[in-house]
């Protein structure tokens, strides 16, 4: 260790000088040969001056840095094989390092194969390496090639979500929900009044019709702007303040943390408990009069005002749709809760716009009354079911054990049962009109509920519910199963791992096998001469349990996992304290102590991963043998992954 020390010591004071006098020694090309339809060889070729050497792939485990290459593949290519060097050097004892390394001068050869499923594709390749002369080495150097492979139209490479920072599949999901729930919004009986308010103003200079334009498209700027801008103020101040990983912890800390989810639990409750009819929560009169007053000024002010006085008024219906869509966006990246709560405003704003633009529609609007004060007991109903959500999240991370799943589904089948019934006027609330017969639509909107409710009731005997599996409490909270040998998530096997680190605190699901710290699995992994299967995810993360309901149930995935890996699942949001032999400091100096932040950390900086869950396939020394899956619920390419992360492993 201590020669180890001085070698990195000794790079690290000579490597400035030396790279200002030495042109860099190593230069690449690459050249493209077909091996058959559909299948290249990329052959990567390094030449070195004279006295300069380059080390080969490696690894080397407290050695000198390898050769390394990462490819950025589009969902048609795929890697046959592990990379290769098409002569590789002869290894040697080196005693500086105290082990056999290869190295090699002159010319070095390193070969590729790739299979397309399309005519041509576009491939991105980056080589990361270092060059020594035997007394002293550069620091690491990277190149990146661009590489066309095949003829014909061209499908670019794709970037991973975590490592570019585009929206993952699910987040399309959260963005149309939110678009649904901008439109919905417009129904509450909050928003509903400020119809013929909105029209009135914009009545007074519609003989104008390229100003009435000008001022409808601002009318629904202001009104965007003022729900997003609060929020991407908020991550900017954190991000450009701290960096990504600042921002990433502040919202793993509202996703996750027990003081933010259960305030949410809360505030839920109330706005459930005002919406039947409780009491009216409303924003301070001063507030909205003084705004309403301002907006009486006309002009572009009074244009922003108006907008400033919706988002205010309307707060009290809009406030948990809005909580409930940056709580399902905040999976620690950036721009997730900007765009999701752009796409809630810009849909919420909508509507005002066209009737800004055109308010003769007023007209054909239907009036207010009774069934306004249905919609908001039907949101009741709906947030009251949601605010469990949160209650659910804070008991999983921090493991209280106080809200089961077969709790949480009865809870939710009570609450739609209750309103499968107002829906059928069998429940009247305080402000309800009297109901002398069912229309069509609500009789209609009473047989989903009920469906819902008879697909719930399964569940209370340890049915998978994959539908909405993600949103419900793992299935090992549940104190009765009735086929507990296909479903439950812990077995007599797991529960006889005393000696693998925290396994009294996480397990993994159907009765599979794996570690919960990295160092023992790896060990066990070179011991038993398998790869290594590592799970990135999360006890409160909706996306992970998706996948475990309704990709990790299928028999052969399961069957691949126990069989053919070593199983290694590092959980972003415990909140449990590791052993102190754990601790780790970060690149910002602060020492890090629970599981969650050693975890996250360290796939961060090992793996450039961040978002959850994130599969990685790696070798016995922590190599990864495949580019990392995220979120994707297609079973048949999860297998394929899998076969082909054993594939690459034993080559």
């Amino acid at each position: 260790m201590r020669k180890l020390l001085l070698f990195y010591l000794g790079t690290l004071l000579s490597s400035a000088a030396i790279a200002q006098y030495i042109e860099q020694p190593a230069s690449w090309t690459y050249s493209v040969s077909v091996v058959e339809e559909n299948t290249y060889e990329i052959y990567f070729q390094a030449t070195l001056r004279e006295p300069w050497h380059m080390y080969d792939l490696g690894p080397y485990q407290g050695g000198p840095q390898p050769t390394r290459f990462t490819f950025d593949l589009p969902e048609s290519a795929f890697l046959e094989d592990a990379i290769r060097m098409e002569s590789p050097p002869a290894k040697a004892y080196d005693p500086m390092f105290g082990m056999e390394i290869g190295s090699f001068g002159g010319k070095g050869v390193f070969i590729q194969k790739i299979r397309l499923e399309v005519p041509a594709a576009l491939i991105r390749a980056t080589v990361e390496w270092q060059v020594c002369d035997g007394s002293s080495c550069l620091p690491p150097e990277v190149e990146e090639f661009e590489i066309r492979l095949g003829d014909g139209p061209v499908v670019a490479s794709e970037t991973t979500a975590d490592q570019a920072g585009d929206p993952s599949p699910s987040l399309w999901g959260i963005i149309l929900q939110a678009i649904a729930f901008g439109l919905v919004a417009l129904l509450t009986p909050c928003v509903f009044p400020m119809v013929p308010m909105t029209v009135s103003f914009f009545l007074r200079g519609s003989e104008d019709k390229r100003k009435s334009r000008l001022h409808a498209a601002l009318y629904g700027i202001f009104i965007v702007l003022l729900y997003t801008v609060p929020i991407a103020v908020i991550i900017g101040i954190t991000y450009f303040s701290g960096g990504a990983s600042v921002t990433a912890n502040i919202f793993n800390w509202l996703a996750t943390h027990w003081i933010p989810n259960i305030i949410f639990f809360i505030l839920f409750l109330v706005f459930a408990a005002s919406f039947f009819g409780a009491f009216e929560l409303v924003l301070p009169s001063k507030w909205t009069t003084k705004t309403d007053a301002k907006a009486d000024k006309g002009g572009i002010t009074g244009i922003f005002f108006l907008a400033l006085t919706l988002v205010l008024v309307s707060f009290s219906c809009t406030g948990p749709i809005v909580g409930a869509v940056l709580i399902k966006s905040t999976q620690g990246a950036v721009w997730e809760p900007i765009l999701t709560m752009f796409a809630f405003s810009a849909a919420f704003a909508l509507p005002f716009t066209i009737l800004a633009l055109v308010p003769s529609l007023l007209q054909r609007l239907p009036k207010s009354g009774g069934w306004l004060n249905s919609v908001k007991v039907i949101l009741g109903f709906i947030i009251l079911a949601l605010s469990l959500k949160f209650l659910s999240t804070a008991d999983q991370v921090y493991q209280w054990g106080i809200l089961g799943r077969d709790v949480f589904l009865a809870l939710w089948i009570v609450v739609f049962s209750l309103l499968g019934f107002y829906l059928l006027g069998k429940i009247r609330f305080r402000y309800d009109s009297p109901m002398d017969h069912v229309g069509v639509f609500r009789f209609s909107l009473a047989i989903a509920v009920f469906s819902f409710v008879m697909y719930l009731i399964p569940g209370m005997w340890g049915a998978p519910l994959k539908a909405i599996s993600g949103y419900l409490p793992p299935l090992g909270t549940q104190e009765f199963i009735m086929d507990r040998t296909a479903q439950a998530p812990a077995t007599v096997q797991q529960m006889q791992q005393a000696d693998r680190k925290y396994s009294d605190l996480f397990h993994l699901p159907y009765g599979l096998d794996g570690f919960f710290h990295y160092e023992q699995a790896m060990a066990y992994a070179k011991a038993d001469n398998k790869p290594v299967f590592l799970d990135f995810t999360g006890l409160g993360c909706v996306n992970c349990k998706e996948m475990e309901a309704r990709v990790w149930s299928d028999p052969r995935v399961q069957e691949l996992l126990r069989d053919q890996f070593v199983i290694l699942a590092l959980h972003s949001d415990a909140k449990n304290q590791a052993d102190q032999a754990d601790w780790v400091i970060d690149e910002r100096g602060k020492e890090l102590r629970t599981l969650g932040r050693i975890n996250s950390w360290f796939v961060r900086t090992r793996y450039q991963v961040n978002a959850q869950p994130t599969y990685i396939i790696l070798d016995s020394d922590g190599n990864p043998l495949l580019p990392p899956r995220n979120y994707d619920l297609d079973v048949e390419e999860y297998i394929r992954f899998l076969q082909k992360g054993l594939e690459a492993y034993h080559k």
